[in-house]
């Protein structure tokens, strides 16, 4: 009975740890904390016991995921189950792994089991599941700059693992009877690892973060709900607020100013009622006006960014299933013409592959204009920080419902306005453009095959005989020691 209290408790805990450092507003480094409980008490319960917590740990604090999926995304809900429930079962089974590797005195294995486990099973939903890259840890430590540093070399995949890394390590260090200096030996790889990627990252903050600055501004008139047909009197009353925004925000200086993604829907013949305004306060100003918006060519509608003066268009890659089914995505990359500024339109940044594409075509800086759903203004604009750090990349991203938000290559957060459809918005920020591509930019995602290889040599390694010296006894009393 004590086992069981013990480990209802643990789960308990790791569960509202999870629930505090996951989700649409993420505390940072909590997610760090919220396997420990179960980690520390898995060997020296059941494996059956261990399982359970983890996984029932795990859902309980991905709860709130469940109405953003099904309501806001109005996704089906046999996705959001099938999701929740291979990502609970991957971490109770490494749960359960590490508890072996542990109770076998494969204390280096047992470090490496989670994490690398865990970064395995992001890889494969970012390439089976429509989403991309949405689902992962690593978005939880986007405030935490120095750690975050280390996408340009690993990608988003290196971030979690060493989310999951510290957990493992300090359960190994404190919550086994192994000999005391194995244990700090092997925890003490792993905290190396850590500072020598912290250290890493306060130096790559220390250094410049580009040359040839250039001021940018992000835009969102106040507008009716539903997307506006451009020649409507709502359509050219918005258009008329842009103009006198975009000459205000060039006032200032301004040489970039990028709007929201779907501001008004046009078809070929009605296209004019835009591009007319745009492309005069364009030319007239000295700027470029980046504008998000359905347009319609025969039976084809495309989510398009559009550049004035030179009427450069971009048709969004990666359409939200479900929400733009009716829509035709695009292809190929396109950059304002003279320029090293790349175009792009929101759920696309949730794919690092098309942002490595931009950036091995010789882009600077991304220009994206962006639609949230309100409650994930947070998460989705720094899920697109973290990819632009990746890569190397210069961010401006203004999401109506959601916020504008200007960051250099660095991942610093240069301005940041939440946005509604009742009242305009604008910032201002100057970005450096950066210089030198990332290791990632050129390698992509390079670290899922070591993770794989870890994860299969700690598999393994639960195969192997235990050491004697260390073995925990299979059978143990009701009570419960967390050492």
């Amino acid at each position: 009975m004590k086992r069981l209290l013990f480990t209802l408790a643990a789960a308990g805990i790791s569960a509202v740890l999870w629930w505090l450092g996951t989700g649409l507003h993420p505390v940072p480094v909590v997610v760090m904390f919220a396997p420990l409980p179960v980690l520390l008490i898995a060997p020296r319960v059941p494996a059956s016991l261990a399982f359970a917590a983890g996984f029932g740990s795990w859902l309980a604090g991905a709860y709130g995921y469940i109405p953003y999926f099904t309501g806001t995304l109005e996704q089906p809900p046999l996705a959001t189950v099938v999701l929740l429930g291979v990502t609970a079962t991957t971490y109770a089974a490494l749960i359960a792994l590490t508890r072996i590797l542990i109770r076998r005195g494969r204390l280096a294995a047992a470090v490496l089991a989670l994490p690398a486990g865990w970064v395995t099973m992001e890889y494969l939903i970012s390439r089976q599941a429509p989403f991309g890259a949405w689902w992962s840890l690593a978005y939880t430590q986007v405030r935490v700059l120095p750690l975050i540093q280390v996408a340009s070399l690993t990608g988003w995949l290196g971030v979690s693992f060493l989310v999951m890394l510290v957990p493992a390590a300090t359960a190994v260090l404190l919550g086994t009877d192994a000999p005391r200096m194995p244990r700090i030996r092997c925890a003490a790889a792993a905290f190396t690892v850590l500072i020598v990627v912290l250290g890493f990252g306060f130096w790559r903050l220390s250094e410049p973060a580009g040359d040839n600055p250039v001021p940018v501004a992000v835009l969102a008139v106040a507008q009716p709900d539903d997307y506006v047909p451009v020649d409507s009197a709502d359509g050219r009353d918005m258009i008329t607020r842009v103009v006198s925004e975009v000459d205000k925000l060039a006032d200032r200086g301004a040489r970039i100013v990028v709007l929201p993604e779907k501001s008004w829907r046009a078809t070929d013949s009605s296209l004019t009622a835009l591009s007319g305004p745009l492309t005069e306060v364009a030319t007239r100003r000295g700027v470029h006006v980046i504008a998000g918006l359905l347009l319609t060519r025969g039976d084809t509608t495309t989510n398009v960014a559009i550049d004035y003066p030179t009427g450069t268009v971009y048709a969004k890659h990666h359409l939200v299933p479900g929400l733009e089914a009716d829509l035709t995505p695009g292809t190929g990359v396109a950059k304002v013409p003279g320029t090293s500024w790349a175009l792009a339109v929101c759920f696309d940044l949730d794919f690092p592959d098309l942002l490595r594409a931009n950036r091995t075509a010789g882009a600077t800086m991304l220009l994206v204009p962006a639609l949230d759903f309100g409650d994930d203004h947070w998460l989705h604009s720094r899920m697109a920080v973290l990819h632009a750090v990746e890569s190397g990349l210069a961010l401006a991203r203004p999401a109506q419902l959601g916020d504008l938000v200007l960051s250099d290559a660095q991942g610093r957060v240069l301005a940041s306005v939440n946005t509604s459809t009742a009242a305009t918005h604008s910032a201002l920020a100057t970005l450096p453009q950066p210089t030198t591509p990332t290791l990632y930019s050129r390698l992509g995602d390079w670290t899922a095959r070591p993770a794989a290889l870890l994860l299969a040599f700690t598999i393994l390694s639960a195969f192997r005989r235990p050491s004697p010296r260390i073995n925990i006894p299979e059978r143990q009393s009701n009570s419960v020691s967390v050492h």
